[in-house]
């Protein structure tokens, strides 16, 4: 699995509407309330072979209130 970060930005005042949407998924495996430019931090693990982008927008990019993403990747470096 690949290991991916997920930051939020969200229609202010619908923050919590957001959140509750993106559990519902059950997509990520951690989200987090955040401060600074984005609203949430996310951690999703992406299954083998499947395209990052193509996975993170089929099953979240569509959820009502969210403004703009900002997806991190992680790389093995040890």
């Amino acid at each position: 699995m690949i290991c991916v970060f997920v930051q939020f930005r969200c229609t202010p005042g619908k923050t919590y509407e957001v959140a509750d949407a993106i559990y519902d998924r059950e997509v990520v495996s951690e989200l987090y309330s955040t401060s600074g430019e984005y609203d949430l931090l996310g951690k999703v693990y992406i299954p083998e072979g499947e395209d990052v982008g193509h996975y993170l927008a089929a099953r979240l990019f569509d959820i009502p209130g969210i403004v703009k993403t900002l997806t991190t990747m992680t790389f093995k470096a040890f």
